[in-house]
């Protein structure tokens, strides 16, 4: 089946907006476009339920209701328990929340494993629990093709070892991490994972469930949702952390790593997403179990970015000013590319917007990783990611436009 790349183009307000015209987006790792679905549930909300959410009377009680449907449509499609999904501001906020709790539930001695193959969100945290007297292992990755191999971890893990994290996907190799695979093998050591999926989920918000991680992280902003943090966290694992929250919210799984109040507004349009998919399912006549349907929809996107990504990795595999890093297949990555150049990449950058391509430079919070594969921070990679909704004829602007700069 083929991706309706008019219907789906039509679902977001950009693509319509005069001043974005003529202008193709390549960096949306940093963030997407919102779909009207939505923008539409924000603007709803703020025009007539901002006010506080669960009270008594009618404002309130739809206020609080669109946020309990955003958590439990997500819930669904995540393969989770409603209660099993928390909003808090980012993915870098959630994880930090997490490592605290970590730190009072661990002790002296015990071991986390981390990679340098993540963003820092999912790596300094735990790392910093060190000062706690919690010994820090590092799974790291191979220099050259940036790639993390699982039997490297099975040589990490041994009986000390309490928690496993890496990404799903790193937001500047790229390569598609077997996460069921990985998690298996912690399991198997007796520790639990936590998975970092910003950079995947914007390419199929995944089946929590079955993937078995027991935490998993991404952030609806580049998931063509509000600035919000969403964080699965499985029950056994959840209730064996310590409370977070105000003390009297510790028996309600989703609030025990909130310690604050959530953004209503945004939490509820959250459910917009959900919308968005949902749409795009019915569009292409979709149909079985809720877990079949996202389970096609997501195969859907990804078809679509596939076709469209693998001329980019050809054209750049043959490029000689440029080190493309992370694999040139495009079946084994994210449509997120890392480049060093012998160029400075914000020069390019900054060409590339001349030419109606809008692109990013620099480290993107992946310091650990660019040192492991020798590239400097500083100037960093020009980075070029897109998502389901870049059109084929985009993509062929973008290599008219490197051809032209590098």
């Amino acid at each position: 089946m083929t991706l309706d790349l008019e219907f789906v183009r039509n679902q977001f307000p950009a693509f319509q907006e005069a001043s974005l015209k003529d202008q193709a987006f390549f960096e949306n790792a940093g963030g997407s476009y919102t779909c009207k679905h939505v923008i539409d549930r924000l603007t709803r909300y703020y025009h007539q339920r901002k006010v506080q959410p669960y009270a008594p009377y009618a404002a309130s009680e739809a206020a609080g209701a669109e946020m309990d449907e955003a958590r439990a449509r997500m819930a669904a499609w995540m393969g989770v328990d409603t209660d099993e999904i928390s909003f808090g501001p980012s993915t870098t906020q959630n994880t930090y929340v997490l490592a605290q709790a970590f730190r009072h539930w661990l002790k002296p001695g015990d071991t986390i494993i981390v990679t340098n193959q993540d963003h820092e969100a999912n790596t300094g945290p735990w790392r910093r629990l060190a000062d706690a007297g919690i010994t820090i292992r590092e799974w790291a990755i191979d220099p050259e093709t940036g790639h993390l191999n699982p039997e490297t971890l099975a040589n990490l893990l041994d009986d000390s070892v309490r928690l496993v994290c890496f990404p799903h996907c790193s937001n500047i190799v790229g390569e598609i991490n077997p996460v069921a695979e990985i998690t298996s093998l912690a399991h198997a050591a007796g520790a639990f994972v936590c998975v970092d999926g910003v950079s995947y989920a914007s390419h199929g918000i995944p089946n929590v469930g079955a993937l078995g991680a027991d935490i998993y992280l991404f952030s609806s902003y580049k998931t063509y949702g509000p600035h919000q943090g969403v964080m699965a966290i499985r029950r056994t694992l959840g209730q064996l952390l310590p409370n977070q929250g105000h003390f009297f919210n510790g028996d309600v799984l989703y609030k025990r790593f909130t310690p604050a109040g959530p953004d209503h507004a945004q939490v509820a349009a959250c459910a917009g997403m959900i919308d968005y998919f949902e749409a795009l399912a019915a569009h292409h006549d979709l149909s079985g179990s809720p877990d079949e349907i996202a389970q096609d929809v997501n195969a859907l996107m990804r078809t679509h970015e596939i076709e469209a990504l693998q001329p980019l990795l050809d054209y750049l595999s043959e490029k000689n000013t440029v080190r493309l890093l992370g694999p040139n297949d495009a079946k084994l990555r994210a449509p997120t590319v890392a480049i060093a150049t012998q160029k400075d990449p914000h020069a390019i950058a900054l060409s590339l917007a001349d030419k109606g391509i809008m692109a990013g430079a620099g480290d993107f919070y992946a310091v650990r990783a660019l040192q492991a594969q020798n590239v400097a921070p500083m100037p960093g990679v020009l980075r070029l990611s897109f998502v389901h909704y870049t059109t084929k004829a985009e993509v062929d602007k973008l290599l008219n436009a490197l051809e032209e700069t590098l």
